[in-house]
């Protein structure tokens, strides 16, 4: 439609925005310009509805003398209303300056800056009485009914708040937050000592009381069969339930089913199920003591990391069903201040007597091992055999398998390529003889198999005296005199020292039962042994 003098104006009679030409050409600027006020154009002025900013800037200027010469009232006096014309939000006018698309170019000093809801902003000094003096504090703002301080109250520190009545008085702090009293002196921290091999070893055990747990083989356990891994790791566990474990696929080496014989590398991860371990019963510091002097009254030879014993016939050298009394058992007692307990090196049978070495650290253990694996150590054993041998020395070569029956295990000879076959070697001297009943035979296996040197006596034809296991000849009656026991002694040992010390060279004498019988038939232990110019392999 068309205005007074023939201008175009937008709708409702309103005149055209800034930027429009006379001819009404359409709107170019980004921005919208506010309504033109009455009296606010000045003549000549070639834009229509442009902001008197001299005539703003006295308004403010008015109303800024207004409020200085205005009595100054408490905090809680009533908010002042925003003027006529102003929005409420950072001082720009409600149409002109918001739609001219541009903040207004006032001072900034001289504003009234107010919030969101047209309340006045705290900002200036003299707006809010702020001076100096700290009188004023954010806590005062709270509307807490614990806060009962006057405005000139000192402001409180950070970190303080309003003090209970059963609340202890605290001690007065510095700049820093630090209690100004007397500081108590710095100690250096000291580091925590590093845990026993006993702590170890008793975390975890309570840890695989409770689950599954992987063990990562060390470097003196490189090498290591797998029983006497476990064995050594955990004392507790006996020597069948060991067995079965492994046996049933239980535990696992880097995720694989193994066997007791077989051979551990550094690094590997064996996998360890739930084990039930025996609690070791308490012992009583006389039955401690008795242990103690068992075990000093059949020690051939000890340094600070071997042991070589005198093992008795009849004493088991590991525990099993039924078994209690045990020599794996007894070493508890020998378990130094750092909690290394004596491991086993080998074992004998349990009705065998004679020597047999004990590791006193587990370097010594590996050290031990890999000796007798590489067959560098040196056994001799002394039996008393049915017959006489012929040829009086000789040579056994063999395969051995084990053959499990509904009361026993028994080991069998077995073919080249069997399953379960392992290869025996042993040699044998007769030393001397008693008519053709009985003979004395220095024997020394070169291969450590179960039962190896019992199976081969009777391989030719000669069992050992006394073996409830491998003596089947017929009609064959034992002398008098003689006790029907098993008579293999493991009579000498000789090993490389673990660290290089020479030769550890022991011989033990003979059990009670086999000296009756050497007495009764005339032999001299001091014999020559031929067995000694036995090949080695």
């Amino acid at each position: 439609m068309k205005g007074r003098g023939g201008r175009s104006s937008g709708p409702g009679g309103r005149p055209p925005r800034d930027g429009s030409s006379r001819g009404g050409a359409s709107h170019k600027g980004p921005h919208r310009q506010g309504l033109q006020r009455p009296g606010a154009s000045r003549p000549g002025s070639q834009r229509s509805g442009a902001p008197r900013r001299d005539v703003e800037r006295r308004d403010f200027e008015r109303e800024d003398a207004a409020r200085q010469d205005a009595p100054r009232g408490p905090r809680s006096e009533p908010r002042r209303s925003a003027p006529a014309g102003r929005s409420g939000g950072f001082g720009r006018r409600d149409g002109d300056e918001r739609r001219a698309g541009r903040p207004a170019r006032f001072d900034e000093e001289q504003s009234e800056t107010r919030s969101f809801d047209g309340s006045p902003r705290r900002r200036r000094d003299r707006d809010w009485d702020i001076g100096d003096d700290g009188g004023w504090a954010p806590e005062a703002d709270l509307d807490l009914a614990d806060v009962t301080e006057p405005r000139d109250a000192p402001r409180r520190r950070a970190g303080e708040g309003v003090r209970r009545d059963d609340r202890a008085e605290r001690p007065p702090r510095d700049r820093d937050g630090m209690a100004s009293g007397p500081r108590r002196s710095e100690k250096p921290q000291v580091q925590p000592a590093a845990p026993t091999r006993r702590e170890l070893k008793a975390a975890a055990t309570e840890t695989l009381q409770t689950g599954v747990q992987t063990l990562t083989v060390t470097g003196d356990e490189d090498d290591m069969r797998v029983d006497r891994f476990l064995a050594a790791r955990f004392p507790q566990l006996s020597f069948s339930y060991i067995q079965r474990i492994v046996r049933k696929g239980e535990l696992r080496v880097n995720g694989k089913r193994v066997e007791t014989k077989d051979r551990l590398e550094q690094g590997q991860a064996v996998r360890v199920p739930p084990l039930k371990l025996d609690q070791p019963r308490p012992v009583s510091a006389k039955a401690g003591e008795d242990t103690k002097s068992f075990l000093a009254s059949i020690t051939l030879y000890e340094d600070s990391d071997v042991v070589v014993f005198a093992k008795p016939a009849g004493l088991a050298v590991q525990g099993g069903s039924g078994t209690k009394k045990h020599l794996d058992g007894m070493l508890a007692v020998l378990t130094d201040a750092e909690g290394q307990r004596p491991r086993l090196v080998h074992r004998l049978d349990k009705d065998t007597s004679g020597c047999i070495l004990v590791a006193k650290s587990r370097f010594a253990a590996a050290a031990l091992a890999k000796t007798f694996r590489t067959r560098a150590a040196r056994k001799i054993y002394w039996a008393v055999v049915a017959g006489v041998p012929k040829p009086r020395q000789g040579r056994i070569s063999t395969y051995l398998a084990k053959e499990e029956r509904e009361d026993e295990s028994r080991m069998r000879l077995a073919k080249h390529g069997e399953k379960g076959a392992s290869h025996a070697v042993s040699y044998y001297a007769a030393i001397d003889t008693m008519a053709q009943k009985l003979s004395w035979l220095s024997m020394k296996p070169v291969t450590g198999r179960t039962h190896q040197l019992r199976v081969h006596a009777a391989e030719i034809g000669h069992p050992i005296i006394g073996d409830p296991k491998y003596f089947d000849v017929q009609n064959w009656e034992i002398p008098g005199g003689v006790q029907n026991k098993l008579h293999l002694h493991a009579r000498r040992l000789v090993v490389p020292h673990p660290r290089g010390k020479g030769t550890i060279d022991v011989s033990a004498p003979l059990p009670p039962h086999m000296e009756q019988t050497f007495n009764l038939l005339g032999w001299d232990v001091s014999r020559y042994d031929p067995i000694v110019e036995a090949p080695e392999e």
